[in-house]
């Protein structure tokens, strides 16, 4: 279904959040907050989300130089990676939690995708350094193994090798097989479940693993009939999560439960062409504009601000960072779908 919308994604909130260092974890409405500093979950979102954008601007175009500095930094010596940073220096300890898989992520795709040829092998350089370390983390590794597909898609880099190895020992480490409870292969739906079944769908295919391939469909097909509503909209898992039995909607839902099921079905769209996974984008998409549990825009078209979770009576209106990314990148699938455009 076509929505009436802009013909691209507004990008002066992202601009707003960000400054030399990196981009603001939160914010308080529409103002960043800056006693909260900066963090590589989010930093690594903003690069794949400014290298997607077909017609950077030149202030993208300075963003995405700035992103993928702060990654380049956050990547350790040994592989592992920083998440938290304040103005002045790193604040954590380097590991390999979910910021580890998302840097590996990130990395993957603007090495294979970044506009400029410099920050495609910049890129790649610091993929190789955080490719030599694993994670045993189920959303780490799939975050990590989308990245590492991007490198083996685009054939034409070095480091295949260590791309493959690192798809391999990720993919390894994301559960298939049906729980005793349900169809899904955890007890509870939790966080970031449509990175699962994307990175099987594309991990799978740059493995040449048929199986691999169709239990991520399988999964995401069980996610999208799990997650739409008797109505018709996405109601999507609350931070609570969600299992067998218990009751919708779950609340306090965030976007970029929206946004993984966007990635997600996106991908499968690519590889398989089935119009059911290009309606998932568009379920996600009108999750942003309003057809959703509460009847509440999630997106403020105008400066590309998402919010920052839904509610009974509507939603937060801090419009941190990872909500605004979340919009941001489903916007851009809706866009490259050819979901939004003039009524």
């Amino acid at each position: 279904m076509r929505t009436v919308a802009p013909a691209a994604p507004a990008y002066s909130h992202l601009a707003r959040m960000s400054t030399s260092i990196g981009l603001y974890e939160h914010a308080s409405h529409d103002a960043p907050r800056l006693e909260h500093g900066y963090c590589t979950d989010d930093v690594a979102r903003a690069l794949v989300v400014v290298v997607r954008e077909p017609q950077p601007s030149d202030e993208l175009a300075e963003l995405a130089e700035t992103y993928l500095g702060f990654l380049e930094a956050a990547v350790a010596p040994d592989g592992r990676v920083h998440n938290r940073r304040d103005e002045r220096a790193w604040t954590d300890v380097a590991s390999v939690g979910d910021w580890w898989g998302r840097a590996v992520g990130a990395l993957g795709i603007a090495a294979a995708n970044a506009h400029d040829p410099v920050h495609r092998e910049r890129a790649l350089q610091a993929f190789g350094r955080a490719a030599a370390q694993r994670s045993p983390d189920v959303r780490a590794s799939a975050f990590a193994a989308i990245g590492a597909a991007e490198i083996l898609r685009a054939q034409t880099l070095t480091g295949a090798d260590a791309a493959r190895a690192l798809l391999t020992d990720s993919i390894a480490v994301i559960p298939t097989v049906a729980h005793r409870s349900w169809p899904w292969p955890e007890p509870r739906l939790r966080y970031a479940n449509g990175t699962l079944c994307e990175a099987l769908v594309f991990g799978g295919q740059q493995l040449g693993n048929a199986g691999i391939v169709d239990r991520g469909l399988a999964l995401l097909g069980f996610l999208l009939e799990e997650e739409t509503s008797p109505a018709g909209w996405l109601s999507i898992t609350g931070t609570a999560g969600s299992g067998p039995g218990d009751a919708r909607p779950g609340w306090d839902q965030q976007p970029i439960e929206a946004a993984a099921i966007a990635d997600a079905c996106f991908r499968a769209f690519e590889i398989t062409g089935a119009p059911r996974w290009r309606d998932g984008v568009d379920l996600a998409w009108a999750w942003f504009l309003g057809a959703n549990d509460s009847g509440t825009p999630m997106v403020d078209l105008e400066t590309g601000a998402g919010y920052d979770g839904l509610q009974p009576t509507g939603r937060n209106a801090n419009r941190g960072a990872e909500s605004t990314l979340a919009a941001l990148s489903t916007f851009q699938h809706a866009v490259a779908l050819g979901l939004v455009g003039p009524a």
